[in-house]
């Protein structure tokens, strides 16, 4: 994507995005140089994969229950198929443009896609491991099997025959290669098979292929008599080639699938950002082939065909011991039942001051004059806080207005409706809906559509921009004014996504903070130059800087002779400013602890660098997508809560809403939170300084894991409340 121009008159958001001074220029340091070094920061791409690691490390660990191995298995291939899709693909970009200049740790483009290459075959050599020889075996164990067609017996191949004959033989399509047929479009992320045939009369070779269709079929085909006996699809596809091929002679067949380039660019200039996202999409079908995933031991012949014609480096190739396509593992993680094999059922509870009174749910608005409320989900529901507030303000004759960021919701959410409903009732409703959400811009697209027929007020944003920012706003008439309130969350507006993702939100009416998200609907919807926020910090104008300067005022508080400590939750950390912000605060002597998930190019522990800092990941049941930012200087505490991780495309063509978490009894969760993270011994790993992550032993009678904890704390609190 195209970064936006920072003294644009068209792009207002970003029009100040250049900080006014240089906030690095006012900490003494030791040279710029030192602290420039490229081995002072981690390879992005290879740090990812480090993560992606994490996720198969707990497919592979036996005392996780048995489906939640295999859904791990699931996620860890859907993950790899994402990264090679926009990573990968974007990297193969740059050496095609010729671009040789070196990344962040001195690797250039095509030294970086060489090492990828290196680990990846390593990894899926694992991941196929865990897949063919542990997890399928132990499914066996309990009735679950995924058969090869071969170990079919008679009669469960002759039903398996009559099922092909009925429901999968009409949709299959075989596509030869010869003259006047080129070489067929291969779509992405589509598993075919790849035929050779011969005419028996001339001798004629020619190669075919056939499209596995399982968006329309199951992946994995039930043998009748057996629910939960499987056998691959295209191995039932396969045994029954010479029906697509009559009178010729199938001389060999193999499995491949494609992975293309998935990633697009909205011109800056688009006049109509809808129309011009629908063309990106209908484009992005045809974007460059970035991997093939083969069979091994598929006939060289072919091989060597496919790798020709789908026009692909001998690197861009990989022979798959096992299944391909693993995250249709799903399908069997979504079979009904088998408690025995899954984690405990966890049910969100209602935050204690939302809690229903003699049955009736309260007054939202009364509770929030009260005071501020914090909601962390998946421990406290979605439903009986997010969704609740919007529907109360919706019924609500004295609200004037409702404004809400979508960047990713469900087919379901009843969160869109709600805003139809509050637009058919005469109230103003906005919505910003990002189409650029990556992989969602189809749906944003349908709800769009839908919000505009009801007469929302829907808002596409700047196409060089991404609103990532999570904010509600709802302006309510009281006495003879209006007041705010507010909800600035971390995670998406997505129900689904809030019952699996660990998300922080505030529900406040500080006047300020209403102020502020009042200012940033104005200005996404509006056209105006954003002056400097009350309490939040904006991106791409103020949020890098506000960072900088927290870590600044931190590094000064301690070199007075005060106490000070930084601690960080979040997604990702990569952005150098960032990076070379905490070695200072290191160097000066100040602790600063890191609970990051995925990506971190920070390398901890080097002398005279970053020895005082330490990363930890938690990677479990619950995916921990928080943003948390907190400074101690003296008696003063300072905890932040957003959407934004520390990453150029964050901070520089995102819009990101960070805002100050001031009720004291709320910080102190944030912080017990973030200690809990830092104190995990179940399902966390430690960086070194040579890039290893090293996975946590328990090291006391009882084991620390910071969701197992979280979730009894919050149902004891709920039940003690209800009591």
């Amino acid at each position: 994507m195209t970064s936006p121009d920072p003294v644009s008159e068209q792009n207002p958001i970003s029009a100040v995005s250049t900080a006014e001074f240089d906030i690095e220029a006012l900490v003494p340091s030791k040279p710029a140089a030192v602290l420039d070094d490229p081995t002072l920061f981690f390879n992005r791409e290879l740090s990812w994969v480090e993560f992606n690691e994490r996720v198969l490390t707990l497919a592979e660990d036996p005392d996780v229950p048995l489906m939640e191995r295999l859904k791990f298995a699931a996620i860890y291939a859907s993950n790899l198929d994402e990264f090679f899709m926009i990573r990968v693909a974007g990297l193969h970009d740059q050496v095609d443009a010729g671009i040789a200049d070196p990344l962040a740790d001195g690797k250039t483009p095509a030294e970086t896609l060489d090492a990828l290459r290196e680990r990846l075959e390593a990894l899926e050599r694992r991941h196929m491991r865990c897949v063919g020889q542990d997890l399928l075996p132990a499914l066996a164990e309990h009735g679950i099997r995924i058969v090869d067609y071969d170990a079919v017996n008679g009669t469960q191949r002759e039903a398996l025959a009559e099922r092909y004959r009925r429901q999968i033989f009409p949709v299959l399509t075989p596509l030869a290669v010869g003259l006047g047929r080129p070489f067929p479009y291969i779509s992405n992320l589509s598993l075919s098979l790849a035929v050779l045939v011969r005419d028996p009369v001339t001798g004629h070779r020619t190669f075919a292929r056939v499209k596995v269709p399982k968006e329309m079929l199951p992946r994995f085909v039930e043998l009748d008599g057996d629910e939960l006996a499987f056998v691959p699809l295209e191995q039932v596809i396969a045994a029954q080639l010479d029906s697509l091929f009559p009178g010729m002679e199938i001389v060999d067949h193999g499995i491949f699938r494609v992975t293309r380039d998935a990633d697009f660019e909205v011109s800056d200039e688009a006049d109509d950002l809808l129309r011009a996202v629908e063309a990106e999409l209908r484009r992005r079908r045809f974007g460059e082939v970035v991997r093939v995933e083969v069979a091994a031991g598929m006939d060289p012949e072919l091989r060597a065909y496919l790798t020709e014609a789908l026009e692909v480096e001998e690197r861009q190739v990989y022979d798959i011991e096992g299944l391909l396509d693993c995250q249709d593992l799903w399908q069997i993680v979504g079979l009904p039942g088998l408690l025995e094999l899954r984690d405990p059922p966890w049910t969100p509870v209602t935050q204690p001051r939302l809690q229903d009174d003699e049955g009736q749910p309260p007054d939202a608005f009364a509770v929030l004059r009260a005071g501020d409320v914090l909601v962390h989900h998946p421990y406290d529901s979605f439903t009986t806080s997010v969704e609740r507030f919007v529907n109360q303000a919706v019924e609500d004759p004295d609200v004037l207005a409702i404004k809400m960021t979508v960047y990713r919701t469900s087919d379901d959410t009843p969160l869109m409706p709600a805003l139809i409903r509050a637009s058919e009732r005469g109230k103003q409703a906005v919505c910003l809906v990002e189409l650029k959400a990556r992989f969602d811009e189809r749906a944003n697209i349908g709800w769009a559509r839908a919000l505009e027929q009801a007469g929302v007020h829907v808002v596409y944003g700047h196409p060089a921009l991404k609103t990532h920012a999570k904010s509600i706003l709802v302006v309510r008439r009281e006495g003879d004014g209006v007041r705010h309130y507010v909800h600035v969350g971390t995670g998406n507006y997505h129900p689904t996504t809030a019952r699996l993702y660990t998300d922080f939100g505030l529900f406040t009416t500080d006047p300020e903070i209403g102020a502020d998200v009042a200012d940033m609907f104005n200005y996404l919807t509006g056209y105006a130059r954003p002056r400097r926020f009350r309490k939040v910090l904006l991106a791409p104008a103020h949020l890098r800087d506000g960072i900088l300067e927290e870590i600044d005022r931190t590094i000064d508080a301690l070199e007075r002779g005060e106490h000070a400590r930084i601690r960080m939750k979040m997604n990702s950390l990569v952005d150098r400013r960032c990076i070379r912000a905490l070695y200072r605060a290191s160097q000066a002597g100040v602790p600063v602890e890191l609970n990051i998930r995925g990506i971190c190019c920070l390398r901890p522990g080097l002398q005279d660098v970053s020895e005082n800092i330490r990363v930890v990941s938690v990677v479990g049941r619950f995916l921990e997508h928080s943003r948390v930012f907190a400074f101690e200087r003296g008696d003063e505490q300072r905890v932040l809560i957003g959407s934004a991780d520390l990453m150029p495309r964050n901070l520089d063509t995102r819009v990101e809403l960070v805002a100050p978490v001031d009720d004291p009894r709320l910080r102190d969760d944030l912080l017990d939170t973030l200690d809990r993270c830092l104190a995990d011994d179940s399902n966390a790993w430690d960086l070194d300084s040579d890039g290893t992550w090293t996975r946590r032993e328990p090291q006391g009678p009882e084991p620390r894991s910071v969701q197992r904890e979280l979730m009894l704390g919050h149902a004891a609190r709920a039940a003690e409340e209800r009591s």
